[in-house]
């Protein structure tokens, strides 16, 4: 399943970045995320892997991300594989007229068994707010330093 979301970001591009590129702040726009270890690589660059766990009730889910493509400030890419599911991203930046940030993330969910394949043909509309709720809460973070952190 394959689907592009847009949010904008009214912050410059410069400080969108710096704010999407530490580590550090994705407890505040990530809900759930529990922890973030680096394994492999150069923090944040090419080919670096990290393993985010995350806590939605009594379900706990670990994914690694891999960097795929980092050519800030305008594209971000990445793949992030569970043990059921792979999920390649391409994140794209760009400054608006007025100076702000506008966001667009493809996202391309492959299932790895087939009770995810089952999922995604039956609740694709779950993943695809999965993302607009992400984006939204960077958004808050970014513009207004709201964190998901003290919802």
């Amino acid at each position: 399943m394959k689907y592009t979301t847009e949010i904008k970001v009214e912050v410059p591009l410069d400080e969108f970045i710096k704010k999407m590129d530490n580590v550090d702040n994705m407890k505040h726009w990530q809900r759930g995320l529990v922890s973030a270890e680096h394994i492999s690589g150069d923090l944040g660059q090419l080919g670096a892997k990290m393993k985010l766990t995350y806590q939605f009730g009594s379900r706990k889910m670990e994914i690694i991300e891999t960097i795929t493509k980092r050519n800030l400030p305008n594209e971000f890419h990445a793949n992030y594989t569970m043990k059921s599911m792979q999920n390649i991203q391409q994140n794209y930046f760009e400054r608006t007229t007025n100076g702000f940030t506008k966001w667009t993330s493809s996202s391309e969910f492959v299932p790895l068994n087939f009770k995810m394949r089952l999922m995604l043909f039956f609740m694709p509309r779950a993943f695809k707010k999965q993302s607009r709720n992400y984006m939204q809460d960077f958004k808050n973070f970014a513009e207004k330093g709201t964190s998901v952190t003290n919802a």
